[in-house]
């Protein structure tokens, strides 16, 4: 190659640089017009880490999974009624309403709690744990930039641990869903939240199993909790429910919810709901406002050599889920299943324990069908079940809509039923907001129940909002005892005039 040929090669490269860089340059500012958050998201270099070509650099760089991830993570705090011990006062109005004195004597006061949210989408709708808001009377959000909001509770999920928040705002980062089920173990993964009320933490580790059981959701209020999480060694504390588990994509694979602790610090690991089951139940929330459960209707337990052996019997399976019992009238039932039955697959899912038979179960609604495999005297069956909801039949669960009522800057709302059943009274009415000095002062607080009022004319029971308004209405200028709990149990009652 001659000088002039080498001359010509360079001014050709430039010349070709130049041209790409500029088709680069156009192609970009073309897609700032994008009229859909989905056209934003496809136009934003960083989203290109999802692409499916995507490969992890050499030394493994966490800082654009990070960057992206970060600002989407939010601080939850919440403030809840807390008892206080005060010293004991003889009050003759213990006797007459039948308030015993070790509830009266323990003052309500506020506290709060602190955890942490996902944003999953740009109009502020959040995902936390069930854990973090509950029994809150008040929910505020910190965004990254500490610009705050109050959240609305759009709905909650105990048998998972989830909860649907909303804050009024637009155009805020959020975290794509991931796909748990492609998860790998030994991947790695970041967590994202605020341990300690250290706001927008990182940590790294990998996913070290799946589908775990850890028993810390199961209640006698909550038979049908569903625990089939990811478990990781990312350094999680507490401050970090209800916060992101990312892969190197930036995608949810997991919301944070518990970690294994002698010591109620970080111990080697910890747990987070799957990214698969969080998408369902976050949808049901938005959609319906409370979690569409379908319910196969067996009793089932994991296959093991303790069970074998406490059935005496072989079951000629080592993994799988033994179903024990099935129920008249189910899914399970009509499909055919029976007790001694060893469930091994859902819809083509290998199901080695009852952890991963229930989450796939989980995702379903009623009405929708699944296709079980089992093994009955050592034979393979495979059968389509249809899943029922707690009631038994296939109807989507309503939303509960509570009915609201107001009286001088103080907004009351009938007693949800699941409160009814926990506290186990017959009716009464909710304090949503305070908005009044006077009941302030009284120690009105958001959250308590009124259960009775004592009246000129006597004592009245509450059975919902109305009530407590056509009363005080009927009570203008009298003073008045207002009784009732918390939603803790403690009984606590004030007095006030009305006004």
């Amino acid at each position: 190659m001659n000088k002039k040929q080498f001359f010509l090669g360079i001014v050709l490269a430039s010349l070709i640089g130049g041209v790409v860089a500029l088709a680069g340059a156009s192609y970009l500012s073309k897609q700032n017009t994008a009229t859909n958050f989905t056209q934003k998201q496809d136009a934003s270099l960083v989203n290109w880490l999802s692409d499916a070509k995507f490969t992890v650099p050499d030394g493994i760089n966490f800082v654009a999974a990070a960057q992206l991830v970060t600002p989407a993570v939010v601080h939850v705090k919440s403030s809840v009624t807390a008892p206080q011990r005060q010293q004991r006062r003889v009050d003759p109005l213990e006797e007459l309403f039948g308030f015993s004195p070790p509830d009266r004597n323990q003052m309500p006061r506020e506290g709060r709690s602190s955890g942490s949210g996902v944003i999953i989408s740009e109009d502020g709708y959040i995902v936390t744990n069930n854990h973090v808001i509950d029994n809150a009377t008040k929910v505020e959000i910190s965004l990254e930039d500490n610009t705050r909001y109050t959240a609305r509770v759009i709905g909650t999920d105990p048998t998972t641990d989830l909860a649907l928040l909303k804050i009024d705002a637009k155009g805020l980062p959020f975290v794509n869903f991931g796909n748990s089920d492609d998860t790998k173990i030994g991947e790695w993964v970041l967590a994202v939240g605020n341990p300690f009320d250290l706001t927008s933490t990182v940590t790294a580790g990998i996913i070290s199993a799946k589908a775990r059981n850890i028993g810390i959701l199961r209640s006698e209020e909550n038979q049908l909790s569903i625990e089939s999480f990811l478990q990781t060694d990312a350094v999680v504390n507490p401050g970090n429910s209800g916060g992101a588990l990312v892969n190197l994509a930036g995608e949810l694979i997991g919301v944070n919810t518990a970690i294994a602790s002698r010591t109620g610090t970080f111990n080697g690991y910890a747990f987070a709901v799957p990214s698969t089951l969080v998408k369902k139940v976050m949808d049901d929330l938005l959609e319906y406002g409370t979690v569409q459960r379908g319910l196969l209707g067996v009793t089932i337990i994991d296959v093991s050599p303790e069970l074998q052996e406490e059935l005496d019997l072989n079951l000629g399976i080592s993994q799988g889920v033994y179903v024990r019992g099935v129920n008249e009238g189910s899914g399970g039932k009509e499909a055919g299943l029976q007790e001694g039955d060893v469930i091994i697959g859902v819809d083509g899912v290998r199901t080695n324990s009852v952890a991963t038979l229930q989450e796939m179960v989980a995702r379903k609604r009623p009405g929708d069908q699944v296709s079980i495999k089992y093994i009955r005297n050592g034979k393979e069956i495979e059968s389509k079940a249809t899943l029922k909801n707690i009631s038994g039949d296939t109807k989507i669960v309503k939303k509960e809509v509570p009915v609201v009522a107001n009286f001088s800057g103080v907004t009351f709302e009938d007693l949800k039923e699941n409160i009814k059943e926990k506290l186990k009274i017959q009716g009464g009415a909710t304090i949503i907001s305070v908005d009044n000095d006077l009941w302030k002062k009284s120690g009105a607080r958001p959250g308590f129940i009124i259960t009775s009022i004592l009246g000129v004319d006597g004592r009245f029971k509450i059975s919902s909002a109305s009530d407590v308004v056509s009363i005080l209405e009927s009570n203008k200028g009298e003073e008045i005892v207002i009784l009732g709990l918390y939603p803790n149990g403690q009984e606590y009652y004030f007095e006030l005039k009305v006004e």
